[in-house]
C-alpha cells in the first residue's frame, strides 16, 4: 500500500502554457452605480468562491489604498472594480459578497485596503499561505500556477503606478489574469494539503489571518530610513528625524510616497553635512534640483529646529525595545537564555523539516524570543503551551512545537 507523503507534488514536467489574456477577454472596469448593481447582482448569482485581489500604488502614493479591485467567481466571469472612481461606496459589493468564501493570494497586503471599503471576507483562503504550509519553496502566484496548473502568467505591472487614469489596456489584461485561475488554484491547493493532513493547520491559520487586526504604527518610524548607519551623533539622529517628519507631513498632505518627495539618502546626507544656510543646503546633491529648491525653506527649518533642541530632547542612540534584545547580544547579556534560543532553534528547525514546513510557520521567530529570553514558571510542555498560546500561538502550532520547546527551555541538570 502507498503511504502519503508530506513532500509536496512535484510538477508534471510539461512545458508551461502562456496565458496572455483571459479567457473570457478583459471586462469593462466599473465605474458608475449602475454597472456596480449589476455586477454585484451577477456575482451574487454564481456559485463557489470567489478570487480577490487589489492593485494599489505603492512607491506613487503615500496611501496604501486599492485603486483597483478584481474579482472572479464561478457563473459572473471576472469583474474589475475602481473604487476611486465610486468614490469607495461599494455597498452593493459587500452585500453581494457577505457570505462567500473569499481566495486571496497573501491575503494579509490586500485585506487592510478591502476593509477600508468595507469589504470583509466571511470565510478566508490564502493560496499563498497554503502553498508555504504545503512545504513549496516558491510561493510567487505565478510560480505556484505554473507548477500545480501548467500555466505561465503575463508579468509586468505589479508595481505600476495604479493611481494613473485612465488604466492602461494591458494593466487591467494583467490585473484580470491575476484572478483568473486563483479558484483553481485554490482547488489544488486543498486537495495537496489534505493528502499531506496539514488542512485544518491551514484553515487555523486563515482564519487567524482574517481576524488579524490592523498592524500598529511602528514606534520612531524614521529609524528605518536607509542609509541611518551613517549617523554617529544623537544630535545627527535628531536632524534625521526632523527632516523625516517634515517630509511626511508633506507626503500625507500631497498623497505621495515619501521617497518621491526626498529620498533617504538626501535626508541622511543633509544630517550628517549639516549645512548652514539656504545655499549650503542647496549645493547638496538632490538638493540642487528645482522641485528641491522651492522647498529648502521646509528642509533648512527641519534641521534648525533639530540643532536648537535641548540635549534631554535628543533621541537616543538606538531604539528601546519592548521586547527582548537583538539575539546577537544574548550572550553577553544572558548567557543561560542565548543557550535556550540555541536549543529552540535546533530543535524547531527539526520539527520543520520534519513536517515540511518554513520554519518561520511553524512558530513566530519573535514569540520564539520572547519564550526563551523570558520562559514561563512552568516549562514542562502544558507550561508551555499555555505560554504559547497567550502569545497568538495557534493549536496545531502548539501541538507540534510544544514539547520540543519545553525540552529546549528545561535548565540542563548540573553534573554530580
Amino acid at each position: 500500500m502507498d503511504v502519503p507523503s508530506d513532500e509536496p507534488t512535484e510538477p508534471t514536467g510539461a512545458d508551461p502554457v502562456p496565458l496572455v489574456e483571459p479567457a473570457d477577454g478583459v471586462p469593462p472596469v466599473v465605474a458608475d452605480a449602475p454597472s456596480l448593481r449589476r455586477a454585484a447582482d451577477a456575482l451574487a448569482g454564481a456559485t463557489g468562491p470567489v478570487a480577490v485581489d487589489t492593485e494599489r500604488a505603492s512607491g506613487y502614493r503615500y496611501s496604501q489604498r486599492a485603486y483597483l479591485v478584481q474579482l472572479r467567481r464561478e457563473g459572473a466571469g471576472t469583474v474589475l472594480v475602481d473604487p476611486i472612481a465610486l468614490g469607495g461606496r461599494l455597498d452593493p459589493l459587500v452585500d453581494a459578497l457577505d457570505g462567500t468564501e473569499w481566495v486571496l493570494h497573501a491575503a494579509s497586503q490586500d485585506l487592510p485596503c478591502l476593509a477600508e471599503l468595507g469589504l470583509r471576507p466571511s470565510t478566508l483562503f490564502d493560496t499563498e499561505l497554503a502553498g508555504r504550509l504545503a512545504g513549496f519553496e516558491r510561493v510567487a502566484l505565478g510560480t505556484l500556477v505554473e507548477r500545480l496548473l501548467g500555466y505561465r502568467l503575463e508579468k509586468g505591472h505589479g508595481a505600476a503606478d495604479w493611481s494613473r487614469r485612465p488604466l492602461p489596456a494591458d494593466w487591467l489584461n494583467y490585473a484580470a489574469l491575476d484572478v483568473e485561475l486563483l479558484v483553481e488554484l485554490r482547488d489544488v491547493l486543498e486537495q495537496e494539503l489534505k493528502r499531506q493532513g496539514k488542512l485544518e493547520w491551514a484553515l487555523e491559520e486563515f482564519e487567524a489571518a482574517r481576524t488579524a487586526p490592523l498592524p500598529r504604527p511602528r514606534a520612531e518610524p524614521w529609524r528605518r530610513t536607509s542609509g541611518i548607519h551613517r549617523i554617529r551623533s544623537p544630535r545627527q539622529l535628531a536632524a534625521v528625524r526632523a527632516l523625516w517628519e517634515a517630509r511626511d507631513a508633506l507626503a500625507r498632505e500631497r498623497d505621495i510616497a515619501p521617497g518621491r518627495v526626498l529620498p533617504d539618502a538626501a535626508l541622511v546626507d543633509a544630517a550628517v553635512r549639516a549645512p548652514a544656510d539656504e545655499a549650503a543646503l542647496s549645493a547638496l546633491p538632490v538638493f540642487r534640483g528645482r522641485a528641491q529648491r522651492r522647498m529648502v525653506g521646509v528642509w533648512l527649518g527641519a534641521l534648525q529646529r533639530a540643532a536648537a533642541l535641548p540635549r534631554n530632547e535628543l533621541p537616543e542612540p538606538s531604539q528601546q525595545h519592548d521586547g527582548p534584545p537583538p539575539a546577537n547580544r544574548w550572550a553577553d547579556k544572558d548567557p543561560a537564555a542565548a543557550a535556550r534560543l540555541a536549543a529552540a532553534r535546533t530543535a524547531l528547525a527539526a520539527v520543520a523539516e520534519a513536517n515540511t514546513l518554513p520554519v518561520e510557520n511553524l512558530l513566530l521567530p519573535d514569540l520564539v524570543r520572547r519564550t526563551c529570553w523570558q520562559p514561563p514558571a512552568d516549562v514542562s510542555p502544558e507550561g508551555v503551551a499555555a505560554a504559547l498560546r497567550d502569545g497568538g500561538a495557534r493549536d496545531w502550532q502548539i501541538a507540534l512545537t510544544a514539547t520540543a520547546l519545553s525540552e529546549a527551555l528545561t535548565p540542563p541538570t548540573p553534573a554530580p
